[in-house]
């Protein structure tokens, strides 16, 4: 069941990011990226083909090591739900985003945000840089819906949880402080924060 309660300022942009160049696409299968946190690996494939402006974007991060020393900030779960929702994660504040890229809809890519879908925050179409969110439950809400109220953009899913969901429900279940930055938001931010250790591509 969908909630609104992940506003479309349900992804802090921030100040996060870095300096370097990222590299290519991985030649052939879809590209895999491991995860590590203190509870554990969490694996996640991402729809390059279908999401290419996105994934190839998230893997710059990746391969200039910007999520090292990143976190997970937020769990979003909708009142009387607690095991639905979305968790947050951002890369390392100490470095600088890249420019924000394209939004890529779920009416373009044919993708939809199920159990275990990885998809990037954003506020404005256009402003998506680092921050990531993974779907601990469906959340048809957040795909694009055209006639809808607002942009009706939705977010850009471009990838899977292929291992390591329990990972995710259990961040999703830590305790969060009744204080944040977005009043909306209160309550969802995570105390402490769980620290992503790297994130790699898999093979």
């Amino acid at each position: 069941m969908a909630h609104e309660t992940f506003s479309r300022r349900g992804v802090v942009v921030g100040a996060l990011g870095l300096a370097a160049p990222g590299g290519a696409l991985a030649a052939g299968g879809k590209p895999k990226v491991v995860i590590s946190t203190n509870h554990g690996k969490i694996t996640v494939e991402l729809e390059d083909r279908r999401a290419p402006l996105t994934s190839a974007n998230f893997l710059r991060y990746v391969d200039a090591a910007a999520y090292d020393g990143g976190s997970f900030f937020r769990a979003a779960r909708p009142p009387g739900h607690p095991t639905e929702g979305q968790i947050v994660g951002a890369a390392n504040p100490k470095n600088h985003p890249f420019p924000g890229i394209a939004h890529e809809p779920t009416t373009q890519t044919g993708l939809r945000h199920l159990t275990g879908t990885l998809s990037l925050g954003r506020f404005e179409p256009g402003s998506a840089t680092s921050n990531f969110f993974i779907c601990a439950s469906p959340e048809p809400y957040l795909d694009a819906h055209p006639g809808a109220p607002g942009d009706n953009l939705g977010y850009a899913a471009f990838g899977q949880v292929i291992s390591g969901m329990a990972v995710v429900r259990k961040i999703l279940a830590s305790p969060t402080s009744a204080k944040s930055k977005f009043a909306e938001q209160k309550g969802e931010w995570l105390n402490p924060p769980i620290p992503i250790f790297s994130m790699r591509r898999l093979g």
